[in-house]
């Protein structure tokens, strides 16, 4: 073992050395407890699933190398990969992509998501820190001299910052297969961490989720992408529904009609109710919320397209949002 690379409720990662194939790897350590260990056995059940269905890793999702138990621990062994994407924004202060890269971005991960949906599966986990970048970034000046892509200088430029970390490289992979669900196996009510999280899981389980849910989050990914910061930054049901419709309008009646009586209560009349619950400084921050057409000005043709793509991404009810094998068809493309 080398160093921790990260940890969480599951148990942690870390960088280890292996001695007999001669190679850095990365291990997921399961911690020792029932639950975990059971959630582990469905996350490998998913792993093995995508390395039989794409042996050569076409389509960029984390491939498992081994798995094996050590002391009542399940451990998954990986590739060594780079940093999460929100960790190279947040070494580099939150600086937004330049639209070049978003759009690498987002073609790799809807290619991934088309392939994972393709096997019947939903992530269900979608967010910048399940997103690896293959490769370290360069920093400093010395990888500015490097950079072929005019639009990509330019962004550069227009931020008067040449130490600010580059991505010379924007391939990805993605990662955390261990809330992955199976179309046909048991929906959990509550998925997805809270700032990705669809307004079909928010509104209850008469609903319903499938695979639209990762379309939403994709879709908040890459406004944060172009922002440098999350969309929906709250932890509150009613609040995020508010926030909801500053960025996108009203929640359109069918969805509300077809709430869960617990989320029918954030409603009046099919009007969304005020957050009194929240604090004053959370209320601020809804005021300040802008409508996604303000977010992403259609000032150039690619904001354009971009914008149109978000649109159908950030689509209310899931039956009318766009599917990931719609979207790589897409004009922004």
């Amino acid at each position: 073992i080398i160093r921790l690379l990260g940890q969480g409720t599951f148990g942690k990662v870390v960088e280890c050395y292996d001695r007999v194939r001669q190679t850095f790897c990365a291990i997921k350590i399961i911690r020792a407890i029932q639950k975990y260990k059971d959630a582990s056995k469905i996350e490998i059940r998913v792993l093995n699933t995508l390395k039989k269905s794409d042996p050569l890793n076409l389509n960029q999702c984390i491939h498992s190398t081994d798995w094996f138990e050590h002391r009542g621990h399940v451990c998954m062994v990986f590739e060594l990969l780079g940093q999460s994407v929100f960790d190279f924004l947040k070494s580099n202060d939150f600086k937004p992509f330049p639209s070049y890269h978003i759009q690498q971005f987002a073609k790799q991960l809807l290619n991934s998501i088309f392939f994972v949906h393709s096997l019947k599966l939903i992530h269900t986990d979608l967010k910048p820190e399940n997103i690896l970048l293959v490769n370290q970034p360069s920093t400093g000046l010395s990888a500015y001299e490097k950079v072929n892509y005019y639009l990509i200088r330019l962004h550069l430029l227009s931020l008067n910052q040449s130490t600010h970390s580059i991505l010379q490289d924007t391939e990805i992979r993605l990662i955390d297969f261990g809330s992955a669900t199976f179309e046909n196996d048991y929906h959990a009510s509550i998925i997805s961490t809270r700032h990705y999280r669809a307004p079909e899981v928010i509104l209850g389980k008469c609903l319903g989720w499938s695979y639209p849910c990762d379309m939403w989050s994709i879709g908040c990914i890459l406004v944060e992408f172009f922002t440098g910061e999350a969309l929906f930054q709250t932890h509150d049901n009613l609040e995020h529904l508010s926030m909801m419709q500053v960025v996108l309008g009203p929640i359109p009646h069918p969805l509300i009609r077809a709430a869960s009586k617990d989320a029918k209560e954030f409603f009046v009349n099919d009007r969304l109710g005020v957050p009194i619950v929240t604090t004053q400084q959370s209320r601020k921050y809804i005021q300040r919320l802008k409508h996604l057409r303000a977010i992403i000005s259609p000032s150039t043709q690619l904001n354009m397209h971009f914008l149109d793509l978000l649109e159908k991404m950030l689509v209310y009810d899931p039956k009318h949002r766009i599917t990931a094998r719609d979207a790589l068809c897409h004009p922004f493309f």
